[in-house]
């Protein structure tokens, strides 16, 4: 694995880094200790995947309020997404910032998600798996969102939003 730095600080890309010979490759997707070593959250609490249907279907943008802050590492393992972080740490210094990149099963591109970052995606193709390595159970009463489209971010989707929850297109505009 390779990590990358993003332009908000503890969002990352992984990058695997495959073995490979006549029968395919073979690559490690998860290794707490080194991801210990680079700094970031090593706990998995528990893993999550999300099948959608239709390309344009749009989950996000969510995260989990303190105390019950989660971070996630995201792999999509069918199809491809565009996936986004948003910096939502009143003290950073990217607050309100965003970074995304495409997910797909064929590059198997991961992003990990610091706690206080908002994250969602839009899928690219039909019948997009993602799969979620989080650190935090998850707890309802902590859940929360902000709008995909809430110009207070100006995150720049690359295909029209055709399927979304009432829930995520109905958060207010941005007061934070």
């Amino acid at each position: 694995m390779t990590f990358e730095t993003t332009k908000i600080p503890g969002v990352v890309v992984v990058r695997l880094a495959p073995a490979a010979d006549e029968r395919g490759h073979f690559a490690r997707t998860w290794d707490g200790e080194v991801f210990a070593a680079a700094g970031l959250n090593p706990v998995v609490a528990q893993c999550s995947v999300s099948f959608n249907v239709h390309a344009g279907t749009m989950r996000g943008m969510h995260y989990q309020a303190a105390p019950h802050g989660e971070c996630k590492l995201v792999r999509c393992t069918r199809g491809r997404v565009f996936d986004v972080a948003l910096d939502l740490r009143l003290d950073s210094p990217t607050f309100r910032r965003w970074t995304g990149v495409e997910l797909s099963a064929e590059n198997g591109v991961a992003l990990y998600i610091p706690e206080g970052c908002a994250h969602g995606f839009l899928t690219l193709e039909d019948d997009s798996e993602v799969f979620y390595m989080i650190s935090a159970p998850f707890a309802p009463d902590a859940a929360r969102g902000v709008r995909w489209d809430d110009p207070a971010f100006g995150i720049a989707w690359p295909e029209t939003v055709r399927v979304i929850k009432d829930r995520d297109a109905a958060y207010p505009d941005f007061g934070g």
